[in-house]
């Protein structure tokens, strides 16, 4: 490992809340920089998330579903409130990413109708109409 990359890490962390701010698959890229792990790919993809912290880093949506978002804990948030969780493996599968779709169409729904998105009203008691 470099001795820029190891500062390049530090950086990168110091910007996002010590990487609570990261997405997980972002925390790991930085994790194996600093292991000195990463292959040519994984450098410019390492350079390119540095770049993206400096400008004001955005987490990316989780399966691109727009307001969903993932934590290091496994909780898949909407608007940053916790309405499911997934771990494992399978998190990156399309089976995943249909049931995030999901998730997004439950949570807008019930903020049609005026009511909060919570793991409650998005998940243990939803019903189907």
């Amino acid at each position: 490992m470099s001795t820029d990359l190891c500062d390049h890490a530090i950086e990168i962390l110091s910007l996002t809340h010590d990487g609570d701010d990261l997405d997980p698959t972002h925390l790991k890229l930085v994790e194996m920089g600093v292991n000195g792990v990463l292959n040519d790919n994984g450098v410019q993809a390492f350079n390119a998330l540095l770049a993206d912290v400096r400008k004001g880093y955005t987490k990316p949506w989780f399966h691109g579903v727009e307001h969903i978002t993932r934590d290091h804990d496994g909780n898949v948030r909407w608007k940053g409130t916790a309405i499911e969780h997934y771990s494992g493996p399978s998190i990156h599968s399309e089976q995943a990413a249909e049931a995030v779709r999901e998730l997004a169409r439950r949570c807008l729904l019930l903020e049609a109708q005026g009511i909060t998105p919570t793991a409650n009203t998005v998940v243990w008691q939803w019903k189907e109409d």
